[in-house]
């Protein structure tokens, strides 16, 4: 194995660089336009673009995959995950090539790529099931009373879920009979976008349980090693938020069964490479087969850290023909280890999607490993996943790695992007979290989490920061006079004034930063501040009796100022509002705007037609992810700008409405 295509991008196709590169094996990734600046491309030895943006149309191409590997002479492909990493008939075609696919067999992807087919394997195999009920295509005339008697054999709640699915596409949660039949035309819709197939399956929903998964790696000689458990419950939408390992509540009496079961699914399907076999338990020690993910995880981080194995490097050795080795035939658990997936996304607004630039990323710390595919300066494109980070910390303890992870994430400097850093930080914090209290249903039912680490109080100290900030880089780039203070000003009475744009309301802050004797004040209101020393990157000041050391990034270099403000409180971002604005469009009256960039899937209303508050109006996919846009308010819609198919950025006027009493 002399190269390795890498039919992946981000921080997969990152790690699999780094564990060619340390195996002396050149790489070669293929890329999008939308990632022709990324980071995976400029550290691959080679690289072949795909025309295009969206993965249907690059990433999930088996035959432009294919070609990049002829044009590149590589020997080999490795999938990463996600995209074509599971696909059967892309692995085979690989072995047609004369390709060596970096995975398991195509027949043991193809038969644990359906989850009817892999649960009747599993069965049959004494691993442990639920029973469940196949529905094909009801959206094309199914029988809505066989869905009802079948619903009454499996008991409520019900979960349904695509056949050929992952990722928590195609799958929703039913409470209810009059739930049922719109639930499984939504998860058809939904698996036929993502899968391009419409079967979907209905079993017993338990919750509160736990997902535990084991991660194995088998080879061709006949040996299968069982590396441990990962416990991945605390999930949003059916897609991992936290993940570690081990699991805090598995004894080894429970390790053993679910160690044993694991092996047995892989020895069923004569798997070879690295796989996880996934689990539903309860805090009994009861455990149920979900899946088989026949590729690796993107939680396989944690696994590495506490066994100290690389299983990139395992799966290419397994590839060669090699031997597992001893270590990973015995391997021990050495502290634990947790991974948060950090998104872009605003947990305050319903886990809405972003996309943008980062001003400014910059995360990590002493025990603390991450995963990314992007830097300071990169975009976040609305065409694929939304995580843009995996940060991992490994400790003696899980409390160390905890309170390890929690104080990197809480320090990290993620601006230019909403993420979902705060969200990550109180769910560490948390005392359920910390007690093991981690069920399926942890973010539901713990309060507190998606509110923002920096407060009120704590934003409008950063304003003053910003506002210090400034005035330093002002003066510093005087030409004239370059001594006189920052802030200066002859009369003493006299207050420059600066309106600051963050979180909220714009906070104008007056201020006069005479030596010794600053005057500031923030929306007339005076602070009490004293300055030890200031700069554009660095402020040391006393606000409200407490001394405090404030980071800061200035933007705006050709325009308007802008600051980005970290302390221990958390993080403020901040424009300079323009005194005199520029005319420009504005939204119509009643338009309801994109409120992210993205695709329209489905339009559910027409010109004319009368709405309520709540009213579905269209669907909008967005980093794969369907949401459905409803009606703000009563009215009439009078202006429909978009339809299936349309590409809209964020604050696209999507419908525009009227008051029904106006017409």
């Amino acid at each position: 194995m002399q190269k390795i295509l890498i039919a992946n991008r981000g921080e997969i196709a990152r790690r699999v660089i780094r564990a060619a590169r340390e195996l002396g094996i050149r790489t070669a990734v293929v890329y999008s336009d939308a990632d022709a600046d990324s980071l995976f491309v400029q550290e691959a030895d080679e690289a072949v673009r795909l025309e295009g943006t969206a993965a249907a149309d690059t990433y999930l191409v088996a035959s432009l995959i294919l070609d990049a590997a002829a044009k590149v002479g590589a020997d080999a492909i490795h999938p990463g995950y996600g995209f074509l990493s599971e696909n059967a008939d892309f692995a085979e075609e690989c072995v047609k090539a004369g390709l060596t696919f970096i995975g398991p067999p195509p027949a043991a992807i193809r038969s644990m790529g359906d989850k009817v087919t892999s649960k009747e394997i599993m069965a049959a195999n004494g691993v442990p099931t639920l029973q469940g009920v196949t529905v094909t295509d009801v959206s094309a005339g199914g029988d809505a009373q066989d869905l009802q008697a079948a619903l009454a054999g499996i008991g409520l709640p019900a979960i349904i879920k695509a056949s050929a699915g992952g990722g928590g596409r195609g799958m929703r949660i039913v409470n209810s009979a009059d739930e049922l039949l719109s639930a499984v035309e939504s998860a058809q819709r939904e698996a036929v976008a993502a899968f391009g197939n419409g079967t979907v399956f209905i079993e017993r929903y338990i919750s509160p349980s736990r997902h535990i998964e084991v991660q194995i790696v088998a080879d061709a000689h006949g040996q299968v090693a069982a590396l441990f458990e990962r416990e991945c419950s605390i999930q949003r939408r059916h897609q991992k938020v936290v993940e570690e390992a081990p699991s805090p509540v598995v004894d080894e009496a429970w390790r053993a069964k679910l160690l044993e079961a694991a092996i047995k699914a892989a020895r069923a399907v004569d798997y070879r490479g690295a796989g996880t076999v996934e689990f539903i338990a309860g805090n009994d020690g009861t455990f149920a087969f979900l899946e088989m993910n026949t590729r690796l995880q993107v939680e396989h981080p944690v696994t590495e850290c506490i066994t100290g194995l690389d299983l990139v490097q395992l799966q290419i050795a397994v590839a060669r023909g090699e031997a597992l080795p001893p270590e990973a035939m015995n391997p021990t658990i050495t502290g634990h280890a947790i991974e948060v997936r950090l998104c872009a996304e605003d947990p305050a607004a319903g886990y809405l999607p972003v996309s943008g630039t980062f001003d400014l990323f910059e995360v990590g710390g002493d025990g603390i490993r991450v995963d990314t595919g992007v830097e300071t300066g990169s975009e976040v494109s609305p065409y694929y996943d939304s995580m843009i980070a995996k940060v991992i910390a490994h400790g003696p303890t899980r409390s160390a790695a905890a309170g390890r992870l929690a104080d990197a994430l809480s320090r990290a400097r993620l601006h230019g992007i909403t993420t979902n850093r705060d969200l990550l930080v109180r769910i560490l914090r948390s005392p359920e979290y910390l007690a093991g209290d981690t069920t399926t249903d942890f973010l539901d039912r713990v309060e507190g989490l998606t509110a923002p680490l920096t407060d009120e109080p704590t934003h409008r100290q950063h304003a003053v920061i910003a506002t210090i900030a400034l005035a330093a880089r002002r003066a510093a780039d005087r030409s004239v006079q370059p001594g006189l203070p920052i802030g200066w000003r002859n009369n003493r009475a006299t207050l420059e004034i600066v309106e600051l744009k963050g979180e909220g309301d714009p906070i104008k802050v007056a201020y006069n930063l005479q030596r010794g004797a600053p005057v500031i004040e923030v929306d007339g209101k005076p602070v009490i501040v004293e300055i030890h020393s200031a700069g554009s990157e660095l402020v040391d000041a006393t606000i409200g009796g407490v001394r405090r050391r404030y980071r800061v990034h200035l933007t705006g270099v050709g325009g308007l100022d802008g600051a980005l403000v970290d302390g221990v409180g958390g993080a403020s971002a901040f424009s300079v509002v323009d005194p005199l604005p520029a005319p420009g469009s504005s939204v119509p009256a009643g338009g309801l705007i994109a409120p992210m960039p993205g695709s329209v899937v489905r339009v559910m209303v027409a010109e004319g037609d009368t709405v309520t508050a709540g009213t579905p109006l269209l669907v909008l996919e967005a980093m794969k992810m369907q949401h459905t846009i409803t009606s703000p308010g009563d009215g009439v819609v009078t202006a429909l700008n978009v339809t299936a198919g349309t590409q809209v950025e964020r604050g696209t006027v999507l419908v525009e409405l009227s008051d029904p009493a106006a017409e």
